[in-house]
């Protein structure tokens, strides 16, 4: 079988309309703003002309499918929020090709013996820390982390589901058992330029990066530019200067090469051209394979940042808004990915996702894998975001062969976990 490459190109730029932005080309859908919500009920719309059967939980994941919940299921998809000037490609890939696979299995009239679904998760991109969808259907969330939630501008995550009429309590209603899922695929951009550069087809990915996120705030005193003497000052953008510079020795010191240590949103206060910043409030994340390698950078960032504040007579504070553990993907199903690509004659590399996923915390309920297309220069997170179109359609033909393999026939059997046995 083979998907329908120009329906889902079709679906995949209509959906890239939503929260487009003319000033910078990029598309503005962060979780639960009204542009998100819109690609939802979209969404939504689109299943209900084909027919079938749609929801949105009480997390804001959307599920569509055309059988009956009535045994395991296979469960596709990826998320449809994006970065603030994101791309077409970053997590929509994931939820359109699972919308091409139930289509393309409908024009097919294949039968299967468990039934195909396709979900697109919420809030995925961490506005509010991230994986929200993903950590609602997995039972990772509690009543005081959705209570406490906040974004980066101070939003809270209960204030911004009320606007969209929804009660951030009712997330806690949204968690599936282990044994209602067969298997968890996602389709995906690498956001990274190893398949680009090394002109590989597909990315038959075995694990997952953890990713701890901070708000971090130094707190000076904010003082006149011009009488206040250099030696004098408690100026917190040059403890953040500082941090900055410190970023390489840490890694050197206490990471590996798969580390990340990103300082990505800044706001310094009182924020005026002739006034000493008072208070540097900025973000940190990083990443790794290994949840100990993790642990000593968040010690060695701590450690640092507090003997900056004192060398500069700062307060140093902090929060941690995520700490997702790395995670490996199921060996059996990553297996079966392999196949399905060796069958179709893809060139392809096994590799590990640096970036966060929401497979990571399908894998604590039931076999959950992850499958990669290039991204052109490895560029992600920003407007100029593209994959080529074969690609697209290389990976949701991988994605389709995945998704049959594991509802029909005896290999499906081998798949699919019950309470305790993950």
């Amino acid at each position: 079988m083979q998907i329908n490459g120009e329906r889902l190109k079709a679906n995949l730029i209509e959906l890239s309309r939503i929260g487009y932005n003319e000033g910078d080309r990029g598309v503005y859908r962060p979780g639960f703003s009204d542009a998100d919500m819109q690609s939802r009920q979209w969404l939504q719309d689109k299943v209900k002309q084909l027919g079938w059967d749609t929801y949105m939980d009480g997390a804001g994941n959307v599920f569509f499918g055309n059988q009956p919940l009535d045994k395991p299921v296979v469960l596709m998809g990826s998320h449809i929020d994006t970065v603030p000037a994101g791309g077409m490609f970053d997590g929509a890939l994931g939820a359109m090709a699972a919308l091409e696979v139930l289509q393309t299995i409908e024009d097919e009239g294949l039968a299967t013996d468990y039934p195909i679904w396709g979900v697109a998760t919420a809030e995925e991109e961490g506005r509010f820390g991230g994986m929200l969808g993903a950590q609602a259907m997995t039972g990772r969330l509690t009543p005081d982390g959705l209570l406490s939630a906040h974004d980066a501008d101070g939003v809270q995550l209960k204030d911004a589901m009320e606007l969209q009429g929804l009660d951030v309590m009712k997330a806690l209603d949204a968690a599936w058992q282990p044994e209602q899922l067969k298997a968890f695929l996602e389709l995906h951009i690498e956001q990274g330029p190893v398949l680009f550069q090394k002109d590989l087809q597909i990315g038959v990915v075995d694990g997952i990066s953890g990713v701890f996120n901070w708000i971090v705030h130094l707190k000076g005193k904010p003082d006149h530019a011009g009488t206040a003497p250099m030696d004098m000052r408690s100026d917190a953008f040059s403890g953040l200067a500082d941090f900055a510079h410190e970023i390489d020795r840490i890694i050197n010191e206490n990471g590996t090469d798969k580390t990340r240590i990103t300082v990505g949103k800044v706001e310094l206060k009182p924020g005026h051209p002739h006034t000493v910043p008072g208070e540097a409030i900025f973000t940190i994340v990083g990443r790794d394979m290994c949840e100990d390698v993790m642990k000593e950078l968040a010690r060695a960032c701590q450690k640092t940042l507090s003997a900056i504040a004192r060398k500069h007579r700062l307060k140093f504070e902090y929060e941690e808004i995520s700490w997702l553990e790395p995670k490996l993907c199921s060996e059996r199903l990553t297996n079966l990915i392999e196949d399905q690509v060796k069958e179709r004659g893809l060139s392809y590399l096994r590799m590990p996702s640096g970036a966060g996923h929401d497979t990571q915390f399908f894998t604590d309920i039931t076999d959950a894998g992850l499958i990669f297309i290039p991204s052109v220069n490895g560029v992600s997170h920003a407007p100029d975001e593209w994959s080529h179109w074969h690609d697209v359609e290389a990976g949701a033909n991988v994605l389709l062969d995945a998704a049959v393999a594991l509802a029909t026939g005896e290999q499906s059997e081998a798949f699919g976990r019950k309470r305790g046995e993950h």
